[in-house]
């Protein structure tokens, strides 16, 4: 081979690098992360929001999505948007709630009944968002709401009864409401990251956990705790949230794409979730899982403390957001 051969060849070289280094320059890689499983719907909503936003961008933005806690639990998840190591999350308001506080009333027990009143008061209650409008000085930004469920518990035994609770450990996520309320209901309460939560329940560390049907279905926590119990103590719907650090970079109209991608993710988010409550059941009762569907006045009854405390702590905003709720019920009565 000659020397001029050599060098077109070596110039093609250089030129298909220098295409392949422009193409990766202007095309800009945005981290997600979440702690559900990749089969969850979280995930698949995710991809979507991805796939959403490349289009509306034209390319210049790709997403990358962590599944499984590879990158943060919930908590570190939030802790990592504001020091801007990932650019989104979706968490449950609970998460949030480390941060903005007032958010915790979000999981006050039984305060919606249906997916129809939950949306409604996720997107027209003016209390609430005044509480997502404190993210930005907090290092995050509240895009949509994605859906998550109505949060039940699975359980090596039954729970039929809240006597039934009575010194059984259960698992839950840190957030002071949700330990007032399950410590109400009976249950000893342990906090742990969901990734560690099957082979906790597999090993007897705790006797069952509490999450949404497509989490338990997704975890497939029915195996290792195969009574599934539908109290459905709280409305658990997982706010998308972009690191402020990452926003501010944005130009106006990148920031009018990625908004635009978040909302109908959300919308396909709630439309997925919703609908597959019955189809996970039925999958999970073929498996060999026992479904619960108890009494649930005795649960709403024992939680009362909760109220309580909650009122204690917060005072008027406490009856703010049960004011809000009760108009959403009568609205759309179920």
């Amino acid at each position: 081979m000659n020397r001029r051969t050599l060098l077109q060849q070596a110039g093609i070289a250089l030129a298909v690098a220098a295409l392949w280094a422009g193409s990766a320059a202007a095309q800009t890689i945005l981290k997600f992360s979440h702690t559900d499983q990749p089969g969850g719907a979280r995930q698949k909503a995710a991809e979507l929001f991805g796939q959403k936003i490349e289009q509306y961008t034209q390319g210049r933005y790709k997403l990358q999505v962590y599944p499984a806690g590879q990158l943060a639990n919930d908590p570190k998840g939030v802790e990592q948007l504001q020091l801007g190591g990932i650019d989104f999350t979706v968490s449950g308001t609970g998460t949030y709630a480390t941060h903005i506080p007032t958010l915790n009333l979000t999981v006050l027990p039984f305060i919606v009944e249906t997916y129809a009143q939950g949306w409604k008061l996720y997107d027209e209650s003016k209390w609430l968002q005044a509480q997502f409008a404190k993210g930005p000085e907090k290092g995050f930004r509240f895009l949509s709401t994605f859906e998550a469920g109505f949060r039940s518990m699975t359980t090596k035994d039954p729970i039929r009864v809240p006597a039934d609770a009575k010194g059984k450990k259960l698992r839950t996520f840190p957030n002071e409401m949700m330990r007032w309320m399950l410590e109400d209901m009976g249950f000893s309460v342990v906090i742990m990251p969901l990734p560690e939560v099957y082979l906790a329940i597999q090993q007897g560390a705790v006797s069952g956990q509490e999450n949404p049907i497509d989490t338990i279905h997704a975890n497939k926590f029915y195996e290792v705790a195969p009574n599934v119990t539908l109290t459905q103590h709280v409305y658990s719907p997982i706010p998308l949230t972009i690191s402020e650090k990452t926003w501010q970079k944005l130009s106006p109209a990148d920031r009018e794409a990625i908004t635009r991608a978040a909302k109908e993710a959300a919308d396909w988010s709630r439309k997925e979730v919703s609908g597959n409550d019955d189809r996970q059941l039925k999958d999970m009762e073929s498996k060999g899982a026992k479904i619960g569907r108890p009494d649930l006045a005795p649960f709403r009854s024992v939680v009362a403390p909760t109220y309580a405390k909650a009122k204690e702590k917060y005072g008027a905003d406490v009856e703010t957001m049960l004011a809000e709720a009760e108009a959403v019920r009568k609205a759309l009565p179920r």
